[in-house]
């Protein structure tokens, strides 16, 4: 059965490959060459080529080790740094729903429930 990827959307695919272009400048700035950045982030040069094309089937552990070779994996920690939209429905008191008790728990049993006196003896 042939592995099913999910689609992402056209900003997001554009996101990853400016991501990949911006990484493969890095590299050519620093003059260092297609193999050896692969072989020192431990991948194939075919790999590396996906990431600087910005394929989303790339794990992001490799993403990683090639910021790293290249000296940029500070930049990590500005992913997902400035959550907007989660501020924003916290602002809004938005909060999840609460889930039923499951059957068979305690709190299940004395919710109180006709019938509930019954079980308990």
């Amino acid at each position: 059965m042939p592995k099913v990827i999910p689609v992402l959307l056209p900003r997001v695919s554009r996101l990853l490959e400016g991501f990949g272009e911006n990484l493969k400048l890095a590299r050519l700035r620093r003059k260092y060459s297609a193999d050896s950045v692969a072989q020192r982030a431990g991948i194939t040069r075919r790999t590396l080529s996906k990431v600087e094309r910005g394929d989303p089937g790339v794990a992001l552990g490799v993403y990683a080790r090639v910021m790293q070779v290249l000296r940029l994996e500070d930049d990590l920690s500005r992913l997902a740094i400035d959550d907007v939209l989660g501020r924003k429905l916290q602002d809004a008191g938005i909060t999840p729903k609460r889930r039923a008790p499951k059957k068979g728990s305690p709190a299940s049993d004395s919710a109180g429930l006709p019938g509930s006196e019954a079980r308990k003896a």
